[in-house]
């Protein structure tokens, strides 16, 4: 009588309490973090002393049915139907070796109980931090005004830098190109009816939708605030990680980044 293959295989209700404390880990994480993959998990676990085979971690996140599910369509605020300047793609190709080299501008609907609020927000391209943001109940170009400046206080511009946004008319507005100039930073948009020009927005947003915003679904404005400075500032900034920074938070990696002679040297070390 041949032995089944599956008595060989990862069983979740474990057979040593080492192997239910990585269980037990891994839900926490996935609970914490919804759209995290089993590599990611695995570089989580990591950081905790728990070093474990990434495919082991498939197979546990199999079992508990937690492997991250397929996200939601994504949904277009822009409007670029309007007599504006537009600006060329400076970006195309480029990869940010450095913080505050290429910053990454977009706006996104909240959905509420009863109606919707909209998010604008700005990431640094190296570090992947969001450096500026604003919520408002509609969408207009005070919106992104807001999240820009917002931006401006937090970061010291010593270099060069590049802002990349689609070819919205809040982001071609005479106030929003005004501020840009006037801060000596170069003006770059996605080329129209190519919303997925604006890669790293569309990520972070699909992070910030599945992570927090479906997981919640606010009554109200003051809600949707709360929530979203919380998750930004305590949770996506600080401790959510990203495979591209070595499996580090973009904080973390900005301040090794500012230890180290080039970023190339930092995600290889």
């Amino acid at each position: 009588m041949q032995t089944p293959r599956s008595s060989f295989y990862y069983k979740p209700a474990g057979t040593n309490g080492y192997d239910a404390n990585i269980a037990d880990k891994i839900n926490e994480i996935a609970l914490e973090f919804p759209s995290y993959g089993y590599r990611r998990v695995t570089a989580a676990l990591a950081r905790e002393d728990m070093i474990v085979n990434h495919k082991k971690v498939y197979r546990i996140m199999k079992s508990e049915n937690i492997l991250c599910k397929i996200r939601r369509s994504f949904r277009k605020t822009t409007n670029s139907n309007h007599n504006f300047v537009k600006y060329p793609n400076l970006i195309k190709g480029i990869i940010p070796l450095r913080v505050n080299e290429i910053w990454h501008a977009d706006i996104t609907y909240i959905r509420l109980r009863a109606s919707f609020a909209y998010l604008a927000a700005l990431i640094d391209g190296c570090s992947r931090k969001v450096v500026g943001y604003a919520l408002g109940r509609t969408l207009c170009a005070e919106l992104t005004v807001q999240a820009l400046l917002d931006a401006l206080s937090n970061r010291n511009i010593s270099g060069e830098l590049t802002h990349h946004s689609d070819q919205g008319i809040q982001y071609c507005s005479q106030e929003y190109i005004n501020i840009l100039q006037k801060n000596n930073i170069k003006i770059s948009m996605s080329e129209r009816a190519n919303p997925y020009d604006n890669a790293k927005m569309e990520s972070f947003f699909r992070t910030l939708k599945v992570e927090e915003v479906y997981m919640f679904e606010y009554d109200n404005f003051e809600e949707a605030l709360e929530g979203l400075t919380h998750f930004i500032e305590e949770v996506y900034n600080s401790k959510r990680l990203h495979s591209s920074l070595g499996y580090m938070p973009p904080e973390e990696f900005e301040y090794k980044f500012n230890n180290k002679k080039s970023t190339r040297q930092l995600v290889l070390t």
